[in-house]
């Protein structure tokens, strides 16, 4: 008997070549939370490199982060990697620079360590994606003050 969840990620495989970007999209942001990522992960690399549609690219790789985990940023990172064509690259890069989690000390703490972990991948592309990211950050000290309260 096929579990539901099992019938979920299978109808969001399938949906994942669709003719229609936004049933592309839906995909991506379900195959994002599958606690099987590795599983989809060429999938999900296909959608975020999605040829005819930015979209797609956008609410995956938002998706991805969303997770808040290492494997998630990893996908997205890939992707980054990958991208060819400069308005996927500008998607993925507008996910990361943008993603919410920059905004809160604890969660730039986990997004340096996890880009940290990912600046010793295997594959060249992330590794190379996540020092580049890491070599453009302030250092902490730098974002971290409290900003002067005599700003008169």
């Amino acid at each position: 008997m096929i579990s539901p969840n099992d019938q979920e990620l299978s109808t969001a495989i399938r949906n994942a070549g669709s003719p229609d970007w936004s049933v592309r999209a839906a995909a991506g942001r379900q195959l994002a939370t599958s606690d099987r990522i590795d599983e989809v992960a060429d999938i999900i690399h296909r959608l975020l490199l999605d040829e005819q549609n930015t979209g797609v690219t956008q609410d995956t790789a938002v998706a991805l982060l969303a997770r808040k985990d290492t494997a998630g940023l990893r996908c997205v990172l890939l992707a980054a990697s990958y991208a060819v064509e400069t308005w996927t690259a500008d998607e993925i890069y507008a996910a990361l620079s943008g993603d919410p989690e920059w905004m809160t000390t604890n969660g730039a703490d986990r997004l340096i360590k996890q880009l940290h972990e990912l600046a010793a991948d295997d594959d060249v592309g992330v590794r190379g994606e996540a020092q580049e990211i890491l070599a453009g950050l302030r250092p902490r000290e730098e974002w971290a003050r409290e900003p002067d309260s005599d700003t008169s």
